[in-house]
């Protein structure tokens, strides 16, 4: 007997207890830190959860350089140049092409009454490879389970401390940041971490750099400030031998300009002006957005917008947000190290609104479900270990497909737009007729 799926209907959410968005918080960070990237936190998310909006209309734009005019048209994305089989080392040899990426989902548009696959992004906000090794973990984990997910980098983890005045971020002084620089140590093995997993087919996107929220954060910068962020992320990228003096290392086996099609803001903050600063550097999805319901994807201003999203919680008697500080918010009031006798119970509650989630849409509309995580060990593992059970439950299963967010736009680029305006239009657990959506 399949599950029963939470309903659906796109009805005004009921607030809960405690909301929050994606500050990038860490345990290194002080209390009063963390509580202020609480505080940024709560308004925005929280206006949503009671206002309930559900529009998927976009942004109005006059310079639509995505490819087309039309919500919801394929921009495609730019044809790769034939390869020549030698691998092209670039600039100061912190980065190489060595290819088109190996394993990645072949987008097939869908055939009349065909239903879609069921795709699930699991993604990951900072990207650095610490003690932990859980980047190698999810490595490993999405190996077995046949899994790609996308990897925010944050760029100044491959920036060591001393020349953290290389960094010059908008609005703040120069080498100022909101999280800790990384060791020596951590660069080596990030760098590590990042080239194995191009090469086991994930995507590397941008978590931009300092992670300001708040006043003076991403919130408040303009399109020219974002811009500045983005060419630095850029060098911190391409430039890491010359800013770390490393030369035993070889260089990443991607070229930044060409991997790098997306990203999520630092708090979710400030995509208003960051959407019209990525498109001269031809991104193709933002996955920013503070949280909206369980429907299919649509573009904002000629991008593909990638939410995170309200998911059932506690049994559904109100939304929560798909990432895991939103359940830490829940859960501990934000606390790192709550009470451990609690531990295995917010594990199965955070396990359980994923997959009220997942079953909502796979026995429903079939809309994408996105999941936002950290490498952190918040309240002893418990949202990592929630990930893992997660993976392993849904992965694994008929028309599933866990995919990175790049895959998932090439695979909407490659429908119909009519199909995907039909699609837009289901709510998150109405299963249809699909010959009369897919046609």
């Amino acid at each position: 007997m399949k599950p029963k799926p939470a309903t659906g209907r796109r009805r005004t959410a009921r607030a809960s207890r405690h909301r929050a968005g994606e500050p990038q918080v860490s345990v290194r960070l002080g209390a009063l830190v963390v509580a202020a990237l609480l505080f940024a936190l709560v308004i925005p998310v929280a206006y949503q959860s009671l206002t309930g909006s559900d529009s998927t209309t976009p942004i109005a734009s006059a310079d639509d350089r995505g490819g087309s005019d039309a919500e919801g048209a394929p921009s495609r994305p730019p044809k790769e140049p034939e390869w020549d089989g030698k691998t092209k080392v670039l600039g100061d040899g912190s980065t190489s092409y060595t290819g088109p990426q190996k394993g990645t989902l072949k987008p097939k548009r869908l055939k009349p009454g065909e239903k879609p696959p069921q795709f699930v992004v699991f993604s990951w906000d900072g990207a650095l490879a610490g003690d932990d090794q859980l980047f190698e973990h999810y490595r490993e984990l999405a190996k077995e389970y046949d899994a790609h997910m996308t990897f925010f980098l944050t760029g100044i983890y491959l920036l060591p401390k001393d020349e953290a005045k290389v960094y010059d971020p908008p609005q703040h002084d120069k080498g100022a940041a909101a999280i800790s620089y990384p060791t020596d140590e951590h660069i080596r093995t990030t760098l590590e971490q990042l080239g194995k997993a191009w090469q086991d087919g994930h995507e590397i996107g941008s978590h931009f750099n300092g992670h300001f929220c708040g006043a003076f954060g991403g919130g408040y910068w303009s399109v020219d400030e974002w811009k500045s962020e983005i060419d630095q992320f850029y060098s911190f990228l391409q430039n890491w031998k010359t800013n770390t003096g490393y030369q035993d290392i070889a260089p990443l086996p991607f070229d930044a300009e060409r991997e790098i099609t997306g990203g999520r803001a630092p708090c979710l903050e400030g995509q208003k002006n960051l959407l019209k600063a990525v498109k001269s550097y031809g991104w193709r999805y933002d996955a920013s957005s503070a949280g909206d319901f369980q429907i299919w994807p649509a573009k904002k201003d000629g991008i593909w917008d990638f939410p995170l999203q309200m998911l059932p919680y506690e049994g559904g008697d109100y939304q929560g947000l798909s990432m895991d500080f939103n359940f830490l918010y829940n859960q501990s009031d934000g606390e790192t190290e709550g009470a451990p006798a609690m531990y295995p119970q917010w594990q199965e509650e955070t396990v359980q609104s994923y997959m009220n989630g997942f079953n909502r849409v796979y026995y429903g509309s079939r809309a994408p479900l996105f999941i936002g995580n950290h490498f952190e060990q918040w309240n002893g593992g418990t949202y990592m270990r929630a990930v893992d059970e997660v993976v392993k439950n849904v992965c694994t299963k008929k028309d599933v497909r866990c995919v990175s967010f790049r895959e998932l736009a090439d695979w909407l680029d490659a429908q119909e737009p009519e199909t995907l305006e039909r699609l837009r239009t289901l709510d998150p657990a109405q299963s249809p007729d699909w010959s009369t959506v897919v046609q």
